[in-house]
């Protein structure tokens, strides 16, 4: 009999979006490859929350559970095996929250596999909302941020940001379970510099302290390096691998240039329509179809105009003046306007 492990966690597979806990059927063979896995064997493909009861783990073969564990604990009712292995729970998990699941499984020629994964519980309360605001440039102690603005109310568990220059296999940001009321401003805080931040989950919005901390609510990734850039994709995904708002930056809009990344994301941005061209005849999108940020500073933040329809298009946004960045707030409606350059003689 053979024994193979797999400890899954934050950092996956190149190439493979993250969701949740997952990885798709197509990378049964880089797995394969990663952890020497002899192609009888079965390989873990993929685990996901189907509703507030039932959770679902993929295999490359027909399996038979040998245990299954859950942190915090939770009790099992009934367990579907095969290629597809399906867990009924006895109670139902509380939105968005974080799961650990360690299930060891066996196949038809007795070789097994152990599986250490983390998921979240089932959210079908998402609330809608717009992405709002950006700070792209650094100055200490100002952070980067990404801003939304809620247009419902619902619960923030298991949403996931994705900045395309870090690539697309892990979220830059999850959010923990929190309900909010429509009409709230959100703001991720790209760096965590500062004593005294907090993710503010609950009534109380003001108990985060840190620069550009504010009455909205406030959450840290808990990191000191640069996640967002002049050139850059940022998007939100739900447990479904769904966009469910998005931008596009360019600091020069004549060239992707080495950002692969990007090119990545635009093509499923593309895919979902999250971002559109301007040309209503392209169906591809191309840096002059972003939105321009190279004028962009630590205090000329980029802001969308609030006042009008969401379009997905680059004409949604401008640029602010100076010392007119608002995280957690209206967007200064006044914008940036470069001055004309001097005339050669």
């Amino acid at each position: 009999m053979k024994k193979y492990g797999i400890i899954l966690g934050s950092v996956l597979l190149p190439g493979l979006l993250y969701s949740g806990c997952s990885n798709s059927s197509e990378s049964a063979a880089a797995i394969q490859q990663i952890f020497g896995v002899a192609s009888e064997a079965p390989v873990f493909l993929n685990c996901k929350a189907l509703s507030s009861k039932e959770i679902i783990f993929e295999f490359s073969l027909p399996v038979q559970v040998r245990s299954v564990h859950f942190e915090p604990p939770l009790n099992v009712d009934s367990i579907v095996e095969g290629m597809m292995v399906q867990v009924d729970l006895k109670q139902e998990l509380p939105v968005g929250e974080r799961f650990t699941t360690d299930i060891l499984v066996e196949d038809a020629r007795h070789n097994t596999l152990n599986v250490l994964v983390p998921f979240r519980a089932r959210n079908d309360r998402l609330p809608s909302f717009i992405i709002t605001e950006l700070r792209t440039e650094y100055s200490k102690p100002r952070a980067e941020f990404v801003e939304i603005k809620t247009l419902s109310a619902g619960n923030l568990g298991a949403l996931r940001l994705f900045i395309a220059s870090n690539g697309l296999e892990t979220p830059v940001f999850e959010f923990p379970p929190v309900e909010v009321r429509a009409g709230e401003y959100i703001v991720v805080h790209l760096r965590s510099l500062e004593e005294g931040l907090v993710n503010e989950t609950g009534s109380n919005l003001g108990i985060s302290k840190g620069t550009d901390a504010s009455d909205a609510r406030d959450f840290w990734v808990p990191d000191s390096k640069k996640w967002l850039r002049k050139t850059d994709a940022v998007f939100f995904m739900d447990q479904d691998d769904k966009i469910l708002d998005a931008v596009v930056l360019s600091e020069n809009q004549d060239s992707w240039g080495t950002k692969q990344g990007v090119v990545k994301a635009v093509e499923l941005l593309a895919k979902q329509g999250a971002w559109l061209p301007v040309s209503r005849n392209s169906s591809s999108i191309n840096p002059e179809d972003a939105v321009s940020s190279k004028a962009t500073t630590p205090t000329r933040s980029i802001c969308r105009d609030e006042r009008v329809s969401d379009s997905n298009r680059a004409a949604n946004w401008y640029i602010t003046v100076g010392s007119g960045a608002s995280p957690g707030k209206p967007n200064n409606p006044k914008r940036y306007v470069p001055k004309p350059s001097a005339l050669r003689l």
